[in-house]
């Protein structure tokens, strides 16, 4: 719809709003309701799922160890900024290294505004510092992938064909890689044509963590054709996780020779790492947002 048939229809609800009868049918009323709150967003340039949760992955790129502990980081990072604004972070599956670090980590963030929030946080991310892996105490490049993703319920209306996925499933491991249990209930489901996956370990039974993960790879695979339809209207090139590397980073943590941190597509620079690594995030959700309205 254009602004104009936006409009439009949201005086037609607002109308049918008023009518003495309005409420005498509740599921339809509500559903008026929601479609107008939908419309509103939109024309203010919201999109659909701003305003809900939101599942967030992070994986490591180019850099071994450091890039595992990187992981880490993060997750540590957007977890205090999470926390400290009263949402609750839950774990969905996690692929733990020996050095405190993970190869991947995905949760969750079940509260309002979540994804409208944090959607801007997606893309690589690139960290320099002196690594306290190296014996030699030379500076080293690591790269990690923040994937944020909107909170579907299973019964969002995404078409997949069940012909297309490719559905294994393996028991489910603890931390150091130990198994917690013999039962297979860990699933993990692709999609054969674009090669997307989902995998979640978290939930006692087969059947809720298959949920789950359908949940995920809907949400990834709307990403991906919102990202192609954006990407087509504009010309510009879409990053894939293929691409975890040198000349993709949305930002850059340096740690040494000095001490900054710097979102390379607004120019913003924060000069205290430690804030930012602590959850102050505020500066660069903030001017993103402002920048894409």
């Amino acid at each position: 719809m254009n602004k104009e048939e936006i409009n439009v229809r949201i005086k037609e609800l607002e109308q049918a709003m008023l009518a003495p009868d309005f409420w005498s049918d509740k599921k339809t009323a509500q559903s008026l309701i929601k479609e107008l709150q939908e419309l509103k967003d939109q024309k203010e340039g919201l999109g659909k799922y701003d305003r809900g949760g939101s599942v967030i992955n992070i994986f490591a790129g180019a850099g071994g160890d450091d890039s595992e502990d990187f992981v880490g980081m993060l997750f540590e990072m957007y977890r205090k900024f999470c926390e400290g604004r009263g949402w609750n972070v839950d774990i969905l599956h996690r692929h733990n290294n020996d050095h405190g670090g993970y190869r991947n980590i995905t949760f969750e963030v079940d509260d309002k505004n979540v994804y409208g929030e944090l959607k801007g946080e997606s893309g690589v991310h690139r960290l320099v510092r002196i690594s306290p892996f190296d014996s030699n105490k030379k500076r080293h490049t690591s790269f990690a992938m923040v994937e944020v993703l909107p909170k579907f319920d299973k019964n969002i209306d995404i078409e997949i064909d069940e012909k297309e996925l490719n559905i294994t499933f393996t028991t489910s491991s603890g931390p150091g890689g130990q198994n917690v249990n013999k039962r297979e209930t860990a699933v993990r489901i692709v999609h054969e044509p674009t090669k997307l996956s989902a995998f979640i370990d978290s939930e006692r039974s087969q059947l809720q963590n298959r949920d789950k993960a359908m949940e995920i790879l809907k949400a990834k695979i709307y990403n991906r054709r919102e990202e192609e339809k954006k990407a087509k209207e504009s010309g510009l090139y879409i990053s894939t996780t293929t691409d975890i590397e040198w000349g993709n980073q949305i930002r850059s943590y340096v740690l040494h020779p000095y001490q900054m941190v710097k979102d390379h597509r607004t120019d913003t620079e924060v000069r205290n790492v430690n804030d930012v690594l602590d959850g102050e995030l505020e500066t660069f959700i903030n001017t993103y947002k402002e920048l894409n309205k």
